[in-house]
């Protein structure tokens, strides 16, 4: 908990601060909701997304109907403490119909400064599979079926370690992205998700962490 003196918070002339809530691991923008003096105090107390509904105007616990709670990892003002910043863990759907985020249309998107993540490179995937595009060498890896995409994730094993062992950098990125894009096909192929792989490396961080603390005190 931080020494941080809330009276220094700039509520509008209703009450209320927008409060931008932030996938703690994605940094995915998930909703734009509203807290009131109230709300905040809940959220600080429980470590869980309390927001107040203009619609409503009514208190409202994130998830308390729905199961899908915000577990709050930080909450940061901005230069003009008139908005609020929340890192959340989620336990499920942020939006009401059912989507992770609220913000899913597109409007703009520069063909020169196209944004990439592998998010966005998981969903193309995604979309191969099931859509099975006619020409696309994912829709063709599919196709083949699971025994093809190991075999290409052992090849391209193979070419990272060829590469790395010649100490040839650009062609050592070169090989690992081809790596990382067969390992995602094997991942949607195996219902297997990003969300699963990154908390099983949360998991080991932890215990690493304390492995070191414990060799530390030895």
């Amino acid at each position: 908990m931080l020494n941080f003196d809330i009276s220094k918070l700039k509520f509008d002339d209703k009450g209320l601060i927008p409060a931008i809530v932030v996938d703690a691991k994605t940094r995915r923008v998930l909703t734009l909701a509203y807290m009131n003096k109230e709300s905040l105090a809940i959220s600080l107390e429980k470590e869980l997304t309390c927001f107040y509904s203009r619609s409503r105007q009514a208190l409202w616990l994130k998830g308390e109907t729905s199961g899908n709670y915000q577990h709050i990892v930080s909450i940061t003002a901005d230069c003009d403490y008139d908005a609020l910043e929340v890192l959340v863990e989620p336990d499920g759907p942020a939006c009401h119909l059912g989507t992770d985020s609220c913000f899913e249309h597109p409007l703009f998107a520069s063909e020169e400064r196209s944004e990439f993540s592998l998010e966005l490179l998981v969903k193309l995937i995604e979309g191969r599979k099931k859509t099975r595009q006619e020409g696309s060498y994912t829709t063709y890896l599919f196709e083949k079926g699971l025994d093809k995409i190991l075999k290409k994730v052992g090849e391209e094993c193979t070419e990272v370690i060829i590469a790395a062992k010649a100490e040839d950098k650009k062609e050592t990125v070169y090989e690992i992205a081809d790596l990382v894009y067969h390992v995602l096909v094997l991942m949607i192929e195996a219902d297997i998700s990003l969300a699963d792989v990154r908390n099983e490396l949360a998991s080991r961080h932890v215990i690493d962490h304390k492995v070191k603390q414990e060799k530390m005190t030895k």
